[in-house]
């Protein structure tokens, strides 16, 4: 799609938008728990802005110094940022778990990580030791009444969303057993045909061997699991993400093999086994939500190769299944003598967002290219999941070409085919965006952007909120941190405000 106009709001950068040594600088560890009310704002916090912005991500990059081999092995961070009467409190705690409090404990690794992390003492001390610490690191979202820490491979954490502290693993009344997986990318369905139009929370869990078996829950607001079924594919599944519609749940099967030789005789991790196969086709599976839905069973399709990480949205629309997902053209590696720190983006194709137009009766998949820049975790309405949706936003490069760190944020029309971009180039790197709907909302992208970005000039991190209606304008609000948060994965918006406990500083 080359006919748009782009509307650009940045400062004028180099021809190359960022240094690399400014940009390793926020994979530092943050090693201190903070809480305190923030007085450093430029700009003015919308008056109509009430709730909590929850966000995750590893917070140790090191333990005791003894350096991770890749921030996805770092453990788990929850930040919250507490909106009320025009004040805004920050706070951030480390999940509790007990991979984390062993190896605090014992100030050194204990657990090899999925992405080539491995204990002091070369191969023989990390071979056969097959035990996942379940890192909580990736996502955290308030539903039914709780606040769940996730991590895709293991329970969910239990969190106290007033000051953060860890409660319990979650096991939803005994429906998950102890060391069930339950996914770090849940849906939340905003109307449920099937449950008198109330919103239900939509997951999944992946069991992969020489078969994968996906399993779905659907959860009631009460936080119940009401409905789960489960579904065997064929071959080997890395699934770290899905999208749905009111009638079903979409997998991409990425083309990859996994070899477990290297991971049981300790010389890489888990993660490091994974192979993406060129050669293969991508699988799309859609699987039904209810056993009445008009097309039954699981059908599985192909398209060309390539690798999905993150789905934006999935609608259903003249007898089509319509997927927006940001893909790859390989899996990235992670080799087992490499430093994430020197990534050399040149190097790397960059994920663009791509349509996958699915036609269950006539079998036949289709795609075409909505965003050649460089970008990364979609965002939407969140009244728009599952359905129809006119705006799209997303972390993505300064720069229209190359691959590159995220820096920007990129609002899309599919209607007009209008770009508005907003830009923390050179110094800033952005995080996931995230869409909360203004409370007074008439158009679908009445609300907020809220971002993380690090400002590698400061080595701290201000949360940026921008108009989601004009990027193209000045920050509506800057709220500057005393301190850096390293560059985290996913988060979530509630209305809710919570009583921040013990101002500790």
């Amino acid at each position: 799609m080359q006919n748009f106009q782009l509307y650009e709001h940045a400062s004028t950068v180099p021809v190359k938008s960022y240094d690399r040594q400014k940009w390793q600088k926020g994979y530092q560890s943050l090693k201190r728990e903070f809480n305190y009310l923030i007085d450093d704002i430029e700009g003015e916090i919308p008056p109509n802005l009430q709730g909590t912005l929850f966000r995750n991500g590893p917070g140790l990059l090191d333990v005791n110094d003894q350096k991770l081999h890749h921030p996805f092995d770092g453990d788990g961070m929850i930040c919250s940022f507490t909106f009320n009467n025009g004040k805004a409190y920050f706070q951030n705690r480390f999940v509790r778990t007990k991979g984390f409090v062993e190896e605090q404990k014992a100030g050194k690794i204990l657990y090899r990580g999925v992405f080539g992390t491995q204990k002091p003492g070369g191969w023989l001390a990390n071979a056969f030791d097959l035990k996942i610490k379940n890192i909580a690191n990736t996502n955290v979202i308030y539903w039914g009444k709780k606040l769940l820490a996730l991590w895709e491979a293991a329970e969910p954490y239990s969190l106290n969303p007033n000051n953060l502290a860890t409660l319990e693993m979650e096991y939803f009344d005994r429906v998950l057993q102890e060391g069930d997986a339950f996914a770090a990318h849940p849906r939340i369905d905003p109307s449920c045909e099937w449950d008198d139009g109330k919103p239900r929370l939509v997951n999944f869990s992946i069991k992969p061997g020489l078969s994968t078996t996906i399993t779905i829950y659907e959860l009631n607001e009460s936080g119940k699991i009401v409905q789960h079924h489960a579904h065997s594919v064929p071959g080997f599944a890395f699934i770290h993400d899905f999208a749905i519609t009111p009638n079903y749940c979409i997998f991409f099967q990425n083309p990859v093999t996994f070899n477990p030789l290297p991971y049981v005789f300790g010389w890489q991790g888990a993660g490091q086994s994974v192979k993406f196969n060129p050669q293969e086709a991508t699988r799309i599976i859609i699987i039904p939500r209810h056993s009445n839905t008009a097309i039954p069973g699981v059908k599985i399709l192909e398209t060309q190769s390539g690798f999905v990480f993150h789905h934006a949205n999935a609608f259903e629309q003249d007898k089509e299944i319509y997927i927006d997902s940001v893909c790859y053209e390989s899996l990235p590696t992670v080799e087992p003598n490499s430093d994430y720190q020197e990534t050399d983006f040149d190097a790397l194709s960059p994920g663009q967002l791509w349509r996958f137009v699915v036609n269950l009766n006539e079998q036949t998949v289709r795609r075409e290219m909505l965003e050649s820049r460089c970008c990364e975790f979609p965002w939407v309405h969140p009244a728009k999941v599952g359905r129809f949706h006119r705006y799209l936003y997303l972390g993505a490069a300064h720069t229209a070409s190359g691959n590159a760190p995220l820096q920007a944020i990129l609002k899309i029309d599919q209607v007009s085919g209008e770009r508005q971009l907003w830009s923390a180039a050179p110094e800033g790197f952005v995080s996931e965006p995230v869409f909360v709907p203004a409370p007074d909302a008439v158009n679908e992208d009445d609300g907020w952007i809220m971002t993380l970005v690090y400002d590698s000039s400061r080595h701290r991190s201000d949360l940026v909120i921008l108009d989601a209606r004009n990027l193209h304008q000045e920050p509506i609000t800057r709220l500057h941190l005393k301190h850096h948060v390293p560059y985290g994965l996913h988060g979530s918006f509630t209305p809710e405000v919570f009583e921040i406990q013990e101002l500790r500083n």
